[in-house]
Protein backbone atom coordinates (compact mmCIF):
# COMPACT_ATOMS: atom_id res chain seq x y z
CA UNK A 1 0.00 0.00 0.00
CA UNK A 2 1.11 3.57 -0.69
CA UNK A 3 1.87 5.73 2.33
CA UNK A 4 3.84 8.74 3.52
CA UNK A 5 6.48 7.38 5.88
CA UNK A 6 8.84 9.30 8.13
CA UNK A 7 12.58 8.61 8.00
CA UNK A 8 14.13 9.73 11.30
CA UNK A 9 17.74 9.52 10.11
CA UNK A 10 17.01 11.92 7.24
CA UNK A 11 14.20 13.83 8.98
CA UNK A 12 11.99 13.60 5.93
CA UNK A 13 8.59 12.35 4.83
CA UNK A 14 8.53 10.33 1.63
CA UNK A 15 6.09 8.31 -0.46
CA UNK A 16 6.70 4.61 0.13
CA UNK A 17 5.21 1.25 -0.75
CA UNK A 18 4.59 -0.46 2.59
CA UNK A 19 3.25 -3.89 3.63
CA UNK A 20 -0.45 -4.17 4.39
CA UNK A 21 -1.54 -2.97 7.83
CA UNK A 22 -1.75 -5.57 10.58
CA UNK A 23 -4.62 -4.89 13.02
CA UNK A 24 -4.65 -6.06 16.62
CA UNK A 25 -7.60 -8.00 18.04
CA UNK A 26 -9.50 -4.80 18.92
CA UNK A 27 -8.82 -2.79 15.76
CA UNK A 28 -10.73 -2.21 12.52
CA UNK A 29 -8.97 -1.84 9.18
CA UNK A 30 -10.11 1.36 7.48
CA UNK A 31 -9.75 2.42 3.85
CA UNK A 32 -8.72 6.07 4.06
CA UNK A 33 -10.84 8.59 2.16
CA UNK A 34 -9.40 11.81 3.60
CA UNK A 35 -6.75 12.75 6.14
CA UNK A 36 -6.03 16.23 7.49
CA UNK A 37 -2.53 17.42 8.27
CA UNK A 38 -1.80 18.83 11.73
CA UNK A 39 1.24 20.64 13.15
CA UNK A 40 1.79 17.77 15.61
CA UNK A 41 2.40 15.44 12.64
CA UNK A 42 5.32 17.59 11.55
CA UNK A 43 6.94 17.44 14.98
CA UNK A 44 7.50 13.68 14.88
CA UNK A 45 11.24 14.36 15.04
CA UNK A 46 10.66 15.53 18.64
CA UNK A 47 8.47 12.66 19.82
CA UNK A 48 9.91 9.80 17.76
CA UNK A 49 11.86 8.53 20.79
CA UNK A 50 8.64 8.33 22.83
CA UNK A 51 7.53 5.22 20.97
CA UNK A 52 10.05 2.36 20.87
CA UNK A 53 8.10 0.65 18.09
CA UNK A 54 8.67 3.56 15.71
CA UNK A 55 10.68 2.69 12.63
CA UNK A 56 11.51 4.42 9.37
CA UNK A 57 8.22 3.09 8.08
CA UNK A 58 6.20 5.05 10.63
CA UNK A 59 3.14 6.75 9.10
CA UNK A 60 1.69 9.95 10.59
CA UNK A 61 -1.81 11.38 10.12
CA UNK A 62 -4.26 11.70 13.00
CA UNK A 63 -7.54 13.01 11.60
CA UNK A 64 -9.09 10.42 9.33
CA UNK A 65 -12.28 9.83 7.38
CA UNK A 66 -12.55 6.31 6.05
CA UNK A 67 -14.61 3.21 5.34
CA UNK A 68 -14.39 0.06 7.43
CA UNK A 69 -13.13 -2.90 5.39
CA UNK A 70 -12.28 -5.35 8.19
CA UNK A 71 -13.50 -5.81 11.77
CA UNK A 72 -12.28 -7.88 14.71
CA UNK A 73 -14.24 -11.01 15.59
CA UNK A 74 -15.74 -9.57 18.77
CA UNK A 75 -19.28 -8.16 18.35
CA UNK A 76 -19.54 -4.37 17.99
CA UNK A 77 -21.92 -1.68 16.76
CA UNK A 78 -19.92 -1.38 13.52
CA UNK A 79 -20.24 -3.21 10.22
CA UNK A 80 -18.22 -3.49 7.03
CA UNK A 81 -18.84 -0.46 4.82
CA UNK A 82 -19.58 1.98 7.64
CA UNK A 83 -18.01 5.38 7.13
CA UNK A 84 -16.21 6.70 10.17
CA UNK A 85 -14.30 9.70 11.51
CA UNK A 86 -11.61 9.40 14.16
CA UNK A 87 -8.64 11.02 15.85
CA UNK A 88 -5.83 8.49 15.82
CA UNK A 89 -3.19 7.47 18.31
CA UNK A 90 -0.01 9.38 17.41
CA UNK A 91 2.24 6.64 18.82
CA UNK A 92 0.73 3.84 16.71
CA UNK A 93 2.59 2.61 13.64
CA UNK A 94 -0.16 3.21 11.07
CA UNK A 95 -1.43 6.76 10.65
CA UNK A 96 -3.89 8.15 8.13
CA UNK A 97 -1.46 9.20 5.39
CA UNK A 98 -1.80 5.77 3.86
CA UNK A 99 -4.27 3.94 1.65
CA UNK A 100 -5.30 1.85 4.67
CA UNK A 101 -4.99 2.40 8.39
CA UNK A 102 -6.19 0.81 11.64
CA UNK A 103 -8.10 2.16 14.61
CA UNK A 104 -9.55 0.74 17.81
CA UNK A 105 -13.24 0.05 17.27
CA UNK A 106 -14.11 1.74 20.56
CA UNK A 107 -12.44 4.96 19.36
CA UNK A 108 -14.46 5.37 16.14
CA UNK A 109 -17.25 7.89 15.57
CA UNK A 110 -19.89 7.95 12.85
CA UNK A 111 -19.10 10.22 9.92
CA UNK A 112 -21.13 13.42 10.40
CA UNK A 113 -23.42 14.70 7.66
CA UNK A 114 -20.87 17.02 6.06
CA UNK A 115 -18.43 16.63 3.14
CA UNK A 116 -15.58 14.29 3.98
CA UNK A 117 -12.92 17.01 3.73
CA UNK A 118 -14.82 19.13 6.25
CA UNK A 119 -15.17 16.17 8.62
CA UNK A 120 -11.47 15.32 8.34
CA UNK A 121 -10.51 18.90 9.22
CA UNK A 122 -12.16 18.79 12.65
CA UNK A 123 -10.97 16.14 15.17
CA UNK A 124 -7.58 17.37 16.40
CA UNK A 125 -8.62 21.01 16.61
CA UNK A 126 -12.37 20.77 17.10
CA UNK A 127 -12.47 17.96 19.64
CA UNK A 128 -9.65 19.63 21.60
CA UNK A 129 -11.64 22.87 21.66
CA UNK A 130 -14.71 21.00 22.92
CA UNK A 131 -12.79 19.21 25.67
CA UNK A 132 -11.15 22.46 26.77
CA UNK A 133 -14.26 24.63 26.84
CA UNK A 134 -16.97 22.16 27.84
CA UNK A 135 -15.23 19.40 29.81
CA UNK A 136 -12.74 21.64 31.64
CA UNK A 137 -14.08 25.21 31.68
CA UNK A 138 -17.84 24.50 31.76
CA UNK A 139 -18.27 27.24 29.16
CA UNK A 140 -22.05 26.86 29.08
CA UNK A 141 -22.20 28.65 32.45
CA UNK A 142 -19.74 31.46 31.62
CA UNK A 143 -20.12 34.98 30.24
CA UNK A 144 -16.54 35.83 29.26
CA UNK A 145 -13.54 34.08 27.72
CA UNK A 146 -10.13 35.07 26.38
CA UNK A 147 -8.62 32.89 23.63
CA UNK A 148 -4.94 33.30 22.75
CA UNK A 149 -4.57 32.38 19.09
CA UNK A 150 -8.13 32.82 17.88
CA UNK A 151 -7.35 32.44 14.18
CA UNK A 152 -5.69 29.03 14.54
CA UNK A 153 -7.35 25.64 14.30
CA UNK A 154 -8.30 25.13 17.95
CA UNK A 155 -8.96 28.83 18.51
CA UNK A 156 -11.32 29.18 15.56
CA UNK A 157 -13.43 26.25 16.76
CA UNK A 158 -13.30 27.48 20.37
CA UNK A 159 -14.77 30.82 19.28
CA UNK A 160 -17.68 29.03 17.64
CA UNK A 161 -18.30 26.75 20.61
CA UNK A 162 -18.35 29.77 22.94
CA UNK A 163 -20.78 31.51 20.60
CA UNK A 164 -22.95 28.39 20.47
CA UNK A 165 -23.31 28.49 24.25
CA UNK A 166 -24.12 32.20 24.30
CA UNK A 167 -20.95 33.58 25.88
CA UNK A 168 -21.33 37.38 25.99
CA UNK A 169 -17.68 38.45 25.71
CA UNK A 170 -15.51 36.34 23.40
CA UNK A 171 -12.16 38.12 23.36
CA UNK A 172 -9.34 36.77 21.21
CA UNK A 173 -5.80 37.69 20.27
CA UNK A 174 -4.68 37.38 16.67
CA UNK A 175 -2.67 39.27 14.04
CA UNK A 176 -4.25 42.35 12.56
CA UNK A 177 -4.89 40.64 9.23
CA UNK A 178 -7.12 38.05 10.93
CA UNK A 179 -9.36 40.34 12.99
CA UNK A 180 -12.24 40.26 10.53
CA UNK A 181 -11.97 36.48 10.21
CA UNK A 182 -12.25 35.82 13.94
CA UNK A 183 -15.15 38.26 14.21
CA UNK A 184 -16.93 36.41 11.42
CA UNK A 185 -16.70 33.27 13.59
CA UNK A 186 -18.26 34.99 16.59
CA UNK A 187 -15.50 36.83 18.44
CA UNK A 188 -16.85 39.99 20.04
CA UNK A 189 -13.41 41.58 20.40
CA UNK A 190 -10.18 40.93 18.47
CA UNK A 191 -6.90 42.25 19.90
CA UNK A 192 -3.91 42.61 17.57
CA UNK A 193 -1.05 41.11 19.58
CA UNK A 194 1.47 43.09 17.53
CA UNK A 195 0.05 46.47 18.53
CA UNK A 196 -1.86 46.29 21.80
CA UNK A 197 -1.23 45.55 25.45
CA UNK A 198 -3.46 42.48 25.68
CA UNK A 199 -3.94 42.55 29.44
CA UNK A 200 -4.83 46.22 29.40
CA UNK A 201 -7.31 45.69 26.56
CA UNK A 202 -9.00 42.72 28.25
CA UNK A 203 -9.46 44.57 31.52
CA UNK A 204 -10.80 47.58 29.65
CA UNK A 205 -13.36 45.43 27.84
CA UNK A 206 -14.46 43.68 31.05
CA UNK A 207 -14.72 46.77 33.26
CA UNK A 208 -11.47 45.96 35.09
CA UNK A 209 -12.77 42.53 36.16
CA UNK A 210 -10.87 40.25 33.79
CA UNK A 211 -12.37 37.19 32.13
CA UNK A 212 -13.88 34.15 33.83
CA UNK A 213 -11.95 31.65 31.69
CA UNK A 214 -9.07 31.61 29.21
CA UNK A 215 -7.64 29.21 26.63
CA UNK A 216 -4.02 29.23 25.49
CA UNK A 217 -3.60 27.80 21.99
CA UNK A 218 -0.19 29.40 21.37
CA UNK A 219 2.24 28.76 24.22
CA UNK A 220 5.27 30.86 25.11
CA UNK A 221 4.35 34.19 26.68
CA UNK A 222 0.69 33.58 25.84
CA UNK A 223 0.49 31.20 28.80
CA UNK A 224 1.23 34.02 31.22
CA UNK A 225 -1.08 36.42 29.38
CA UNK A 226 -3.99 33.99 29.69
CA UNK A 227 -3.37 33.58 33.40
CA UNK A 228 -2.95 37.28 34.03
CA UNK A 229 -6.20 38.35 32.31
CA UNK A 230 -8.27 36.09 34.58
CA UNK A 231 -10.56 37.55 37.19
CA UNK A 232 -10.57 36.33 40.80
CA UNK A 233 -10.93 32.53 40.88
CA UNK A 234 -10.77 32.36 37.10
CA UNK A 235 -9.85 29.21 35.21
CA UNK A 236 -7.65 28.52 32.21
CA UNK A 237 -6.66 25.62 29.96
CA UNK A 238 -3.07 25.32 28.74
CA UNK A 239 -2.74 23.32 25.50
CA UNK A 240 0.88 23.87 24.52
CA UNK A 241 3.26 24.15 27.46
CA UNK A 242 3.75 22.25 30.69
CA UNK A 243 2.26 25.08 32.71
CA UNK A 244 4.00 26.75 35.62
CA UNK A 245 1.78 28.53 38.13
CA UNK A 246 4.78 30.27 39.69
CA UNK A 247 5.18 32.43 36.56
CA UNK A 248 1.69 33.94 36.89
CA UNK A 249 0.90 37.16 38.69
CA UNK A 250 -0.30 36.39 42.24
CA UNK A 251 -1.71 33.04 41.15
CA UNK A 252 -2.47 31.81 44.67
CA UNK A 253 -3.78 35.15 45.93
CA UNK A 254 -6.18 35.34 42.97
CA UNK A 255 -7.23 31.71 43.34
CA UNK A 256 -6.48 30.72 39.75
CA UNK A 257 -7.39 27.21 38.59
CA UNK A 258 -5.23 25.67 35.89
CA UNK A 259 -6.11 22.77 33.57
CA UNK A 260 -3.71 20.94 31.25
CA UNK A 261 -5.07 19.19 28.18
CA UNK A 262 -3.74 16.93 25.45
CA UNK A 263 -6.45 15.24 23.38
CA UNK A 264 -4.34 12.28 22.29
CA UNK A 265 -3.16 11.60 25.83
CA UNK A 266 -6.42 9.74 26.27
CA UNK A 267 -4.84 6.78 24.49
CA UNK A 268 -2.26 6.50 27.27
CA UNK A 269 -4.89 6.45 30.02
CA UNK A 270 -7.08 3.43 29.52
CA UNK A 271 -10.79 3.21 28.88
CA UNK A 272 -11.55 6.48 30.65
CA UNK A 273 -9.10 8.35 28.46
CA UNK A 274 -10.37 6.87 25.21
CA UNK A 275 -13.99 7.54 26.08
CA UNK A 276 -13.10 11.17 26.77
CA UNK A 277 -11.91 11.46 23.17
CA UNK A 278 -14.96 9.69 21.74
CA UNK A 279 -17.43 11.64 23.84
CA UNK A 280 -15.93 14.91 22.63
CA UNK A 281 -15.98 13.63 19.04
CA UNK A 282 -19.64 12.68 19.15
CA UNK A 283 -20.57 16.03 20.71
CA UNK A 284 -18.61 17.99 18.11
CA UNK A 285 -20.08 15.87 15.30
CA UNK A 286 -23.54 16.89 16.54
CA UNK A 287 -22.56 20.53 16.11
CA UNK A 288 -21.48 19.76 12.55
CA UNK A 289 -24.75 17.96 11.85
CA UNK A 290 -26.75 20.94 13.14
CA UNK A 291 -24.69 23.39 11.04
CA UNK A 292 -23.53 25.17 14.21
CA UNK A 293 -19.88 25.05 13.14
CA UNK A 294 -18.26 26.81 10.21
CA UNK A 295 -15.46 24.80 8.62
CA UNK A 296 -12.05 26.40 8.14
CA UNK A 297 -10.68 27.21 4.72
CA UNK A 298 -9.55 23.87 3.28
CA UNK A 299 -6.82 23.21 0.72
CA UNK A 300 -6.86 19.81 -1.01
CA UNK A 301 -3.69 17.92 -1.88
CA UNK A 302 -2.80 14.43 -3.03
CA UNK A 303 -0.92 11.81 -1.00
CA UNK A 304 2.11 12.39 -3.22
CA UNK A 305 2.18 16.06 -2.14
CA UNK A 306 1.78 15.39 1.58
CA UNK A 307 5.47 14.98 2.46
CA UNK A 308 6.44 18.41 1.17
CA UNK A 309 3.34 19.96 2.74
CA UNK A 310 4.29 18.58 6.16
CA UNK A 311 7.80 20.04 6.01
CA UNK A 312 6.44 23.44 4.97
CA UNK A 313 3.90 23.31 7.79
CA UNK A 314 6.69 22.77 10.31
CA UNK A 315 8.34 26.04 9.27
CA UNK A 316 5.34 28.33 9.10
CA UNK A 317 2.00 28.99 10.73
CA UNK A 318 -0.81 27.59 8.60
CA UNK A 319 -4.16 29.34 8.21
CA UNK A 320 -6.99 26.91 7.53
CA UNK A 321 -6.54 23.19 6.97
CA UNK A 322 -4.74 21.01 4.45
CA UNK A 323 -6.55 17.76 3.67
CA UNK A 324 -5.18 14.83 1.69
CA UNK A 325 -7.92 13.40 -0.52
CA UNK A 326 -7.92 9.74 -1.60
CA UNK A 327 -9.90 8.06 -4.37
CA UNK A 328 -13.23 6.76 -3.02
Amino acid sequence: MKAIAYNSSKDEFSLRQLPAVQPTSDEAVVKVLACALNPVDTKIVKWHASAPEMSNSFVVGLDVVGEIVQLPQAPSEWKIGDRVLFHGDMLRQYGGLSEYTVQRVDALTHLPNVPIDVAASTPCAGWTAWRALVDRLNIQTKNSIFIAGGAGGVGSFAIQIAKHFGVKNIIVSCSGKNTEYVKSLGATHAIDYNKADIKQEVFSITGDLGVEVALDCVGGTSEQICANVLQYEGQMVELVETANLTTYESAKLRGITLHQLSLGAGYRNGEQGIQGIVKAGNAFNSLLNSKSIQAPKIAHITLEEAGDALMKMRDQRTVGKIVVMFDE
